[in-house]
């Protein structure tokens, strides 16, 4: 497996960071910050190490397998040395992609293309898995209530989501590895029009990820179901001010609408 990050690694990262969170949808960002790494990775949310078991769970050898937003990640070259030979990873950064490409140039299964996971440029059908981390809580770093998310931030993570569901086969599996806890994040994904079930997993000691996995061809549960309702249910309208009369009792604390 690649090695961790060095000591130095972490403090280089803080110098990294961007004056808004919303850089990290920025596209200009993130080529400018693969070419300081040239050569180098970085991992979110941990190495293959880390979630090793709860993904080769969900694996089968000679599964065809996407990885979505693959950054300079080693996951893909981690998972090829595993076994695992039929891989394609994609990023929308042109110098990402041309850094990972020559650096697994001897790695004649792991493919790489430019390409938004948006619009991914595949038949249908075409993965058994689909593996994104990191990647759509990138696309969520400008939302600053998770209870409320924008509705553009909600069309963007179905528009991703209805082309994942799209590329996988009956019976493919999409894992998602994330930070976002699930009464936050399991609302997106438990829509019935992806047609797949639902469940988590959690890694790591201390502060805790989470890995998603849904089956496509399976039925959402019911609490799933209710859960994904409520991501486009209207807020509640909120509730009358009361005022304080003269002619009110001293009793009037029993008529507050708790």
């Amino acid at each position: 497996l690649a090695t961790p990050p060095s000591p130095g690694y972490w403090s280089m990262e803080r110098r990294r960071l961007p004056d808004s969170n919303a850089r990290y949808r920025d596209r200009s960002f993130w080529d400018s910050r693969y070419r300081e790494e040239a050569g180098a990775s970085a991992e979110w949310f941990g190495d293959l190490g880390c979630f090793r078991q709860q993904l080769e769970a969900e694996l089968g050898p000679g599964d065809r397998i996407l990885v979505l937003g693959c950054g300079n990640s080693a996951l893909s070259y981690d998972l090829f040395q595993l076994g695992y030979p039929d891989i394609t990873s994609i990023d929308y950064s042109t110098v990402c992609i041309a850094d990972m490409r020559a650096r697994y140039a001897h790695c004649p299964g792991l493919r790489w293309a430019v390409m938004d996971a948006q619009a991914l440029a595949f038949a249908n059908g075409s993965f058994d898995v689909v593996l994104e981390k990191g990647t759509l809580d990138a696309m969520m770093v400008a939302e600053t209530d998770p209870w409320h998310v924008s509705p553009e931030a909600a069309a963007l993570l179905d528009q991703v989501l209805k082309e994942v569901s799209r590329v996988l086969r009956p019976g493919g599996r999409f894992v998602s590895i994330t930070f976002a806890q699930p009464h936050f994040r399991k609302r997106h994904y438990a829509q019935p029009a992806y047609c797949w079930s639902l469940r988590h997993a959690t890694y790591g000691a201390g502060f805790q990820y989470f890995l998603y996995v849904m089956h496509k061809g399976e039925a959402l549960s019911p609490a799933d179901l209710a859960l994904g309702r409520t991501l486009y249910a209207q807020p509640s309208p909120p509730a009358p001010t009361r005022f304080l009369q003269a002619s009110d009792s001293e009793d009037y604390l029993c008529a507050i609408e708790l």
